[in-house]
């Protein structure tokens, strides 16, 4: 055979062998596709991934000024996998069982070296996959700290140590404000709810949103791969001033363990705003500790006794029935009797004739029988005074459970002959602690109610989500002249009545004793005592609440005993951080005609020459920021305007324009509402800039 003719014949049997190799694949194909497809699809596993979520953190809860009040942190339990291969080399574990037994002793503080070698020897013998070593939990830097101990610092897979985080809530502050800040629902480890106060409040805010990731194998691992990021949860800021929280706490704390009290509440609210600066709720434990357990503050609605006589004299001075120097006789006697009900004097004082003025700040009960007598025949008018305060109405601040007033209207449910003598002096009608409070702080306010605010702002990484301003709820609870003389009233019950025992020289209080008798039982009788009221007395700056449920009887219970010193140590210390003596002149400027902002001299001087208004000036050369006043000749006068270095300036009476630039190259972020004249700034004038924080709130009417 020809060289040619060999090559031709060995091409062909490739060829075909090609093609017979391409004929079984197309044959393969064939039945493959359309005879054993259904055989196939249903012996094939589909591909499974786990899907999960990813919770978000939680938001902060915090002061007024941004420090923390809650916050959710990691902690850790830790496990020891002894079956890991340096745990299981008898040379390694033998080398460093010794090192890191001492360092757990020493770490945990709780057990000897030998105690801690023996429990890894027992767990490595047993070949123990999941030994919990302690069952304290430990935090991050904690955490980190093992990590570096012997054996350990090999890492999980080597080194045996396991780590299972979990987060809590923290308080940072401890007891303080605890009750208010709430607490979460004990369900999934990560995946808690809002259950009280601002936890369950805010809960939406607080939250977040959870993202989803799922596991795929990858290389033979099991590995998370994120599908949505997780969006952490908004910082709810309040208006509690840490430093306020801490004497109101305090001060409580003392006195009910000096009286063995059952429980008490205190509340500190800043008259201008409502904004609650400090609250706190303590009730005794089985171990005869104090702790914040229930809101009360909000919660509870109760009776308070002698403090409701306060709008008891509200609606007799509205009414006109009696003035403050008006004398009556209460007959002497120390009793009063309606029906088969008889209300007595405390201390079984013998009363006469007396003013109206001292029959209040003694706190005399004899108030029942004045009422009785004026209003006996038409009690819904005295019942409908009290609802025109607003008495009536919850406060309306956006916690769940808020307790209901509830004051008796005349033919309703439970109506009877003593009731109208009874409400009189403060049975018979039930409110919160911070409904009371709110009442007062409308005294104290001008006679202008206040919704209480709690949550100032909602806030992410600093920036502003979302503000809660500041509220005015309905109209004057009296009129001016009413008001003038209540006012007068509260301030002669710390002068010259049931509370002279906290009575100082140095600036004014006002205020109004109660001590309510809780159980009848003369056997058993228990009491609650309480004092509300404001300071300093001739310019509010906070209203204060004091409640302390069953005192020791043995030891004492009349409120001017139980809670009024409370109030007074409150007002010490809080009087003495925030007070600021400013000029009579730049308090209140002088309302005269023409009516004038204060501000830039220059603007005023080039405006009064173009309408030819004589302009004095007295020491201004010095300054280009003035008050501005008219003089009985309603010439214009230009007095210096103080600014200082670090201190807030006081824009009250100046323009929008004005107050803004002062305040914002003071280093201060401004927020305003309304228009006009500024009326009011949130951080008071001369305080040192970023005491109270650097964000200050101005109204303008």
């Amino acid at each position: 055979m020809s060289m040619k003719n060999e090559m031709i014949w060995r091409i062909a049997l490739i060829y075909i062998l090609m093609l017979l190799v391409a004929g079984a694949i197309l044959f393969q194909i064939i039945r493959l596709q359309f005879f054993e497809s259904e055989k196939w699809i249903n012996k094939s596993t589909p591909r499974k991934f786990t899907s999960f979520e990813v919770p978000s953190n939680r938001g902060n809860i915090c002061a007024a000024d941004g420090r923390i009040l809650a916050t959710t942190m990691s902690y850790y339990h830790i496990y020891f996998d002894a079956k890991v291969d340096s745990v299981q080399s008898e040379t390694c574990f033998k080398n460093d069982i010794d090192s890191l037994s001492l360092c757990l002793s020493k770490f945990f503080k709780d057990a000897s070296q030998a105690h801690y070698k023996q429990l890894l020897k027992d767990a490595r013998n047993k070949g123990r996959r999941y030994f919990r070593i302690n069952k304290r939990k430990v935090n991050f830097a904690e955490m980190e700290e093992i990590r570096k101990f012997p054996i350990f610092r090999y890492g999980p897979n080597l080194g045996g140590l396991i780590a299972e985080e979990t987060s809590e809530r923290n308080l940072p502050h401890g007891e303080l404000a605890k009750s208010m800040l709430g607490s979460l629902k004990a369900s999934q480890e990560d995946d808690k709810e809002g259950l009280r106060g601002i936890e369950a409040a805010f809960e939406n805010e607080l939250k977040g949103v959870s993202g989803k990731s799922v596991m795929r194998m990858m290389s033979g691992i099991q590995v998370p791969v994120p599908l949505t990021d997780p969006e952490d949860g908004y910082d709810v800021i309040t208006t509690i001033d840490v430093d306020y929280q801490d004497i109101v706490h305090n001060a409580l704390l003392k006195q009910l363990e000096k009286f063995e009290a059952e429980s008490g509440t205190a509340i500190l609210m800043d008259v201008k705003t409502g904004d609650v600066k400090a609250i706190s709720n303590l009730s005794r434990t089985s171990s005869g500790s104090y702790t914040e357990q229930l809101n009360i503050a909000i919660r509870n609605s109760i009776v308070f006794g002698s403090v409701m006589k306060t709008a008891t004299m509200i609606a007799v001075l509205e009414d006109g029935v009696y003035d403050l120097n008006d004398t009556v006789d209460l007959g002497g006697k120390g009793s009063y009797t309606f029906y088969e009900a008889t209300m007595t004097e405390s201390d079984n004082k013998k009363i006469g004739r007396e003013s109206i003025r001292h029959i209040f700040e003694i706190s005399s009960n004899g108030l029942t029988k004045l009422i009785n007598d004026k209003y006996k025949d038409k009690p819904s008018r005295f019942v409908d005074r009290l609802y025109g305060m607003g008495l009536n109405k919850p406060t309306g601040i956006p916690f769940k459970g808020e307790g209901l007033p509830f004051i008796k209207r005349p033919g309703g449910k439970g109506w009877s002959g003593i009731s109208l003598p009874w409400m009189s002096v403060g049975y018979e009608i039930e409110l919160t602690p911070l409904q009371l409070l709110a009442f007062y702080n409308a005294i104290a306010n001008d006679g202008q109610r206040m919704r209480p605010r709690i949550v100032k702002e909602i806030r992410q990484n600093g920036e502003l989500i979302k503000s809660y301003p500041t509220e005015e709820v309905g109209g004057m609870i009296c009129s001016r002249s009413t008001l003038r003389k209540v006012r007068e009233l509260l301030v002669g019950v710390v002068e010259n009545g049931t509370a002279k025992n906290i009575y100082t020289p140095n600036y004014a209080l006002a205020g109004k004793t109660g001590t309510a008798i809780t159980s009848s039982m003369k056997s058993a009788r228990e009491y609650r005592a309480s004092f509300v009221g404001y300071f300093p007395a001739d310019r509010p700056l906070f209203s204060c609440l004091v409640v302390i449920d069953k005192p020791s009887r043995a030891i004492g219970y009349y409120a001017s005993q139980v809670s009024s010193p409370v109030f007074r140590e409150i007002a010490d210390k809080v009087h003495a951080m925030s007070y600021l003596e400013i000029d009579e002149e730049e308090q209140e400027p002088q309302k005269t005609i023409p009516v004038s902002k204060n501000g830039y001299k220059q603007d005023f001087e080039n405006i009064f020459n173009e309408l030819n208004i004589d302009c004095e000036e007295e020491g201004v050369d010095q300054t280009d920021w003035v008050l501005t006043f008219s003089d009985e000749t309603e010439d214009m006068l230009l007095k210096p305007r103080k600014l200082h270095n670090n201190l807030v300036p006081n824009v009250i009476g100046m323009g929008l324009r004005d107050a803004l630039y002062i305040l914002e190259n003071a280093g201060l972020i401004v927020t305003f509402h309304g228009s006009g004249m500024v009326a009011s700034q949130s951080l008071r004038a001369g305080t040192k800039i970023g005491e109270e924080g650097k964000r200050i709130e101005i109204e303008l009417r």
